[in-house]
């Protein structure tokens, strides 16, 4: 595990939320997910990639969460989905643009947790191809995001926003970054969004980096391919990024990387954080 946590950590239970890809949740569980999620004692869980149907994630992950969950309406391709310990106050499946509402990339929950509101989103931005309509897509769908942000950041006391958001910020996020700066990830068109998502216009702050530092990574994507995973060439491109007082308030953040190639559920690793509320 990668794990960064502040020097003397509260003495209040934290709610602990995860986020991860998971690249197919039925090839995740045959892989071992539920070993994972077992031992993790996560109390909202947010997925990306489910590509299943609802009825099925509701088996695989069984009768002590509250689920929503958007389904794509191209089969077997992204939906997006969360699971809650606590009941849901109230569940949304679209981010505001129609273009989107089938596309299963953005599902939000609100929750009542000690007394204050907190809506969290599970998001699956687009991986892209520059120069194609798929960059447009998701150009477009950071568009979106632009106009939904302040809305959650002014809608409840805290928000967080998490997922496979499919941008490397800054070169710090991308082991080899130079041989990337006109592919799809880490073009500065799309870096530009990051920027404005942790400026006073949206109002977030990206929480794992706020608790590492200007450091390498910690990554959280290694291509299945060659020796990436066992060299650690990977991406940080899966991210939780929270409003002020909620990011300032993170105990821990921790990718869970799996300890060998053969041991992973997913091409991504989780993220998993602490905020004390």
């Amino acid at each position: 595990m990668d794990r960064v946590s502040p020097a003397s950590p509260p003495s209040q239970t934290p709610l602990r939320i995860a986020s991860v890809n998971v690249n197919g949740v039925r090839a995740a569980y045959r892989r071992g997910m539920q070993d994972w999620l077992s031992g993790r004692e996560v109390d909202v869980l947010c997925l990306q990639e489910v590509r299943a149907p609802d009825a099925e994630l509701r088996r695989l992950l069984g009768e002590d969460w509250h689920i929503v969950h958007t389904e794509a309406e191209a089969k077997g391709r992204a939906g997006v989905a969360i699971a809650s310990r606590t009941e849901p106050t109230a569940t949304r499946t679209t981010i505001g643009d129609p273009f989107f509402d089938t596309s299963g990339r953005w599902v939000e929950m609100d929750l009542q947790v000690r007394g204050v509101s907190l809506t969290v989103v599970s998001a699956y931005v687009h991986s892209g191809e520059a120069g194609t309509p798929k960059q447009e897509d998701k150009y477009r769908f950071l568009d979106a995001m632009t106009v939904r942000l302040p809305q959650l950041r002014d809608g409840a006391d805290h928000a967080v926003v998490v997922g496979d958001l499919n941008v490397g910020h800054t070169p710090l996020d991308i082991r080899n970054w130079k041989g990337n700066l006109r592919k799809a990830g880490f073009l500065e068109e799309e870096r530009a969004y990051f920027d404005r998502f942790f400026s006073e216009e949206c109002g977030f702050l990206d929480v794992a980096r706020l608790l590492a530092g200007d450091v390498d990574g910690p990554y959280t994507w290694w291509s299945w391919r060659g020796k990436a995973f066992d060299n650690d060439t990977g991406w940080r491109i899966d991210y939780q990024l929270a409003t002020s007082a909620l990011a300032r308030n993170a105990a821990s953040s921790t990718v869970d990387r799996a300890p060998s190639w053969e041991a992973r559920f997913s091409d991504h690793a989780p993220l998993v954080v602490d905020y004390q509320i």
